[in-house]
Parts: C-alpha cells; structure tokens; sequence
C-alpha cells in the first residue's frame, strides 16, 4: 500500500480512536518528569497497576534525582522487588539518577538524545517522558503498540516480528501526523488491552475493524491473526 494511502488511513484510525478512547493517556502516576523516567524504567516487563502500587510508597521514600543516586543499591532492590527484574531495574535508576545529578544539574533533560545518554534509558522511556511529562511530540513503540500496529500494516511485519521497535518507530514516524505522535501511541494502548489483545483479539468489538487488513483477513478465513505467535509480557509505560 502506497504511503500516501497508509497516512489517509491512519487519519481514520486516529479520529475514530479519538472518540473511542477520549481519556487515553500515560497510567503510570508521577508528579514530576524524574519520578515518570523512573516509573517508566520499572514498568518493563510489568503493569502500571503494579508500579502504580509501589511507587505510591518509594517516591514518599526518594524524593529527588539525587535521593535516588544516593540509594543504597540492595536497599532500593527491596524497595522495588515486586515489579520484578529488581536488581537490574535499581542500577537503572540509580545509574540515571547519578547522570541526571552530575550531568544535568538534577534536571531531567528534555531531548531525546540527552535521555538515551542516559545509563538505564532506552529510546521507549525516553518518549515516554518527552510525550507526558515534557507534552513534546513522541512515539512510543511498546509491546501494544509494535502489535496493534502490526496488525493494522503500518509497519513492517519482518520488523514486527523481531520486535524491531527502533524501526517501527521510524516507520510509524513516517505515516503518522508529527503533532498526534504520542497520542497515537497512548491510542494504539488503550485499543490494544482493550480489544486488540495478543490472544483472540475482540474482532467484534473493535471500532476501527474496517481499516485493519488482518482483522479482514482473519474474520474472511474464520481465523486468528498470526501476529504474534507467542503470548508477549505486558509493559507498562503509557
């Protein structure tokens, strides 16, 4: 499908989604861009419900960027332990933090490239706080959104596959409006837990089932989408 083609369907896809998910936002709770980065770190390979539940008690804890570079590592380990990956997801925050505090003063930089220099930050935390705690335009390409977009061919499906987020990004960059970039991604979330689940997606009950090639397909065939093969872990972040 010609490019041109995909953008006019992705208009589609964002004013029915618009109204379909009016409230669709960032469910992680923060107060402030650094409490957002580290919420974002601990929401891999987790929920936000579940970081939700321990950041209401570690932010009262660790105040600031430089509360938590000062952290001691096992301690904040605990602290954490029930979003899981502790010990990585603690050098994370601690390693950030400390970059934050020597680098930048104690303030949570506001580009892309300064946060992915970041120790502990990848692309996808980085867009996320660009887009919720900045209000700078931002992809952010989770588990829901490299699905639900792979599912609607707006990427790649190689690129889908290998779960080549950095690609599809530059991908849905391409087709999607600058100024709805962080909408589209907290848009593709909500329709993703909503209706468009890794597992026997609610074809029926999905708004925009006319625009979706594999749903068309699947429900032609009488069968599921292919994509994805495997069950995949539910990521927080949006």
């Amino acid at each position: 499908m010609a490019t041109e083609e995909i953008r006019k369907r992705v208009k589609a896809i964002i004013a029915i989604l618009k109204k379909a998910y009016p409230e669709a936002r960032v469910t992680l709770n923060f107060s402030t861009p650094h409490e957002l980065l580290v919420a974002t770190i601990l929401a891999a390979q987790s929920t936000d419900k579940k970081v939700n539940e321990v950041t209401k008690g570690v932010f009262k804890k660790y105040r600031s960027p430089e509360d938590f570079a000062r952290a001691d590592p096992k301690e904040l380990e605990q602290d954490i332990r029930a979003t899981g990956f502790f010990r990585q997801k603690a050098k994370s925050v601690i390693e950030s933090s400390q970059d934050i505090v020597n680098l930048y003063g104690g303030k949570v930089p506001d580009t892309v490239e300064d946060l992915t220099a970041l120790r502990g930050v990848g692309r996808k935390t980085a867009n996320v706080v660009l887009g919720a705690a900045f209000g700078e335009p931002a992809l952010i390409v989770d588990t829901h959104v490299l699905r639900v977009s792979g599912r609607l061919a707006l990427a790649d499906p190689g690129h889908v596959a290998k779960k080549d987020a950095d690609r599809v990004e530059q991908e849905l960059m391409d087709v999607v409006p600058k100024r709805e970039w962080t909408n589209f991604s907290h848009l593709l979330v909500a329709l993703g837990r909503d209706v468009c689940t890794a597992r026997n997606p609610k074809h029926d009950a999905c708004p925009i089932l006319h625009l979706c090639p594999t749903g068309q397909a699947a429900l032609a065939t009488d069968t599921q989408p292919v994509l994805p093969t495997k069950s995949e872990p539910a990521h927080g972040a949006l």
